[in-house]
């Protein structure tokens, strides 16, 4: 089996050789792979890692006509993303993290936010993407659209959150303007991406916090359920076979025959300090599969690496043979995780012992 053939038989549960890895390190840590390991290569391939992500559509960016958007102005060295968000730098403790500013946050009205320069996808620059695939699969690995932050984080960078969950109560009319036209250019991504044949397009919204929903229930079906499934419909219109994987971080777990629902055939990350794997995969694991497991928040950064090693055989063996259980850590891994946590993991994840 390629990595491609192998990561996708075991995510659709059928049998596989092998268990992949996967994991994404921040810049620090890039740094120590490169001190640890002497290699000049790209982690993903020094790890072996089963898929490549394409790049999007490009469009021209424009910051400068952003500014208008921040009238009291923005530090020195921040940037200006294609949808009009600033990142602004931290202090040195930050280190890579930024603090965003959103464009939209002083709007009153809905003529203001028509009046605001969305990104247009559908007059960008697609033709890298069908030879990214062609050279993503020459390699035998999976290709995937990476599309996360789709609709409701987009949406609440530009307006900000306070604003547009008050929007979603007392002015519907501007928090569907901003929903819809986020939707709309997440379709052309989508259709873009399924066009040029990629294997996986990877979704998601951070819709949980620590413990609890980020919104309630009914108001997720009311405004992000249906355009959910407008984009998956899309992708589907396109070709039915290609994985959908969904990402949220937080506590999600009511949120799961929704987003089934909707058409996703992967979760991500099932964030280990709030949700219990073992129990929702009894219930769901028949229906999707899951990527992630290995809490960022406790295991990576503050276990052994016995420990480690420990917690990766306990979730692997909660899947089984079964497989749909992509192990991963759950987030980004930062400065704090050591070097030898991550060594354990992949060790543990190669020396698994598959029956089938």
């Amino acid at each position: 089996m390629t990595k491609k053939e192998n990561l996708i038989a075991m995510l659709r549960g059928k049998p596989y050789q092998e268990v992949p890895v996967e994991f994404n390190l921040c810049p620090e840590l890039v740094e120590t792979y490169h001190e640890k390991t002497g290699s000049d290569q790209n982690y993903m391939e020094y790890f072996q890692m089963p898929w490549r992500n394409v790049d999007d559509i490009a469009i021209e960016a424009n910051p400068k006509q952003f500014l208008k958007y921040y009238p009291y102005g923005l530090k020195e060295g921040t940037h200006i993303d294609l949808w009009g968000i600033a990142h602004e730098p931290g202090s040195a403790a930050a280190k890579h993290m930024t603090r965003m500013r959103y464009p939209l946050d002083l709007a009153e009205d809905l003529e203001e936010l028509k009046a605001f320069p969305f990104p247009d996808f559908s007059a960008g620059d697609a033709s890298h993407q069908p030879k990214q695939v062609k050279a993503i699969h020459e390699e035998g690995l999976a290709a995937v659209g990476n599309m996360q932050t789709t609709i409701w984080e987009t949406s609440w960078y530009i307006r900000g959150m306070e604003n547009l969950m008050s929007d979603m109560i007392c002015e519907p009319e501007m928090a569907a303007f901003i929903f819809d036209k986020v939707t709309e250019e997440a379709q052309i991504r989508a259709r873009s991406f399924a066009l040029a044949g990629v294997d996986i397009i990877y979704l998601g919204d951070d819709i949980g916090m620590q413990h609890t929903l980020m919104m309630s229930e009914e108001l997720y079906c009311e405004w992000i359920l249906p355009r959910l499934k407008k984009v998956i419909q899309t992708i589907r219109s396109v070709n039915p076979d290609i994985l959908i994987f969904y990402h949220s971080c937080g506590y999600v777990t009511p949120f799961i025959p929704y987003l089934i629902e909707a058409g996703i055939d992967v979760l991500n990350p099932i964030q280990s300090e709030c949700m219990d794997f073992q129990e929702i995969f009894r219930k769901y694991g028949g229906k999707i599969g899951f990527h992630g497991t290995i809490g960022t928040q406790t295991t990576m950064p503050f276990a052994s690496p016995r420990e480690v090693k420990e917690t990766v055989k306990r979730l692997l063996d909660i899947a089984g043979n079964s497989g749909r259980l992509f192990l991963a850590p759950t987030h980004l891994l930062e400065p704090e995780v050591p070097w030898e946590n991550i060594l354990a993991y992949v060790e543990a994840c190669r020396d698994y012992h598959l029956e089938f």
